[in-house]
């Protein structure tokens, strides 16, 4: 070949065109490719699920920013400590004020804990995984769950997410079944897929962001039966006004029926039990 056909060869095999489609990095992270990207993300977790013969779910979601009773503590020591060399000031008064409250909820971390380590025990039913829990991988309540499960040598299962402030998975979910996501529509659909129930403990917007996907999805018969349990009466009572909402008939009387209210693991885990002995019907999404 002369120097200019060599050239041109390189440049040949040098282009992007040249790179296989399923080697192209590139090519695969193109807008064009949306819908083949959200069909791995709903394809690979299928796969890993059913190799590792998970048949059902509970989900447990709750806030990232509760944590245990230690590291709440250690906090608001910190910040009193600030206030004593600093003095008062009207940020820090609130910085303390919230340490506060997260202290006060940090036995929520406990509890969430010790539900999950109560419906692990249950897990492993004829050579297969039911009442799995999955949580969104993350801090706070999240790890709480996943350390439950960690707790029995139990099995449970984290959907992480990117996030412009990376999200780290919790260190007690088990090794290949934590995923991650960059689609919430698939995280969601995997979250419901398989689920049996769903606990929801305090949170912020993420929580309520996924509490009422469920409630429309049960609301409108668009998933599988399920109890949906909110722990903790005093704080959701609080955040939300259901009966208001009913009373305005914004939504039915009959919609106040799709949430359960506990205050106990013991409690959480008995609703679960006695809604499926009466349900028995209610199957899950996934073969």
């Amino acid at each position: 070949m002369t120097p200019q056909e060599e050239e041109n060869l390189e440049q040949i095999v040098s282009s992007p065109s040249y790179v296989l489609p399923e080697l192209d990095t590139d090519f695969l992270q193109s807008e064009e490719m949306r819908g083949l990207r959200m069909q791995l993300e709903y394809t690979k977790p299928e796969l890993y699920l059913r190799r590792k013969k998970i048949n059902s779910t509970i989900i447990l979601f709750g806030g990232t920013q509760i944590v245990e009773e230690s590291k709440a503590q250690e906090q608001l020591d910190k910040l009193k400590q600030q206030r004593q060399q600093e003095g008062d000031r009207p940020e820090l008064e609130r910085a303390i004020h919230r340490a506060e409250r997260q202290l006060a909820k940090s036995k929520y971390y406990d509890e969430a804990r010790d539900f999950a380590a109560l419906v692990s025990r249950h897990s492993y039913n004829n050579d297969r995984y039911d009442h799995v829990i999955v949580t969104g991988g993350g801090p706070g309540i999240m790890e709480a769950g996943n350390r439950g499960a960690y707790d029995v040598g139990a099995p449970s299962i984290g959907l992480n997410i990117t996030l412009p402030e990376e999200q780290h998975p919790n260190p007690y979910i088990t090794p290949g079944l934590c995923f991650m996501f960059h689609y919430f529509a698939m995280r969601k659909m995997h979250f419901l897929m398989r689920a049996k129930a769903l606990v929801v403990f305090p949170g912020g917007f993420g929580t309520f962001d996924e509490l009422f996907d469920a409630l429309t999805l049960r609301q409108t018969d668009r998933m599988q039966a399920i109890p949906i349990i909110l722990y903790g009466s005093e704080y959701w009572k609080q955040a939300i006004n259901f009966e208001f909402l009913a009373d305005e008939a914004v939504i039915r009387d009959e919609h106040l029926d799709l949430l359960n209210f506990a205050d106990s693991p013991e409690e959480a885990w008995k609703i679960i039990k006695k809604y499926h002995e009466a349900n028995p019907e209610a199957k899950v999404i996934a073969p």
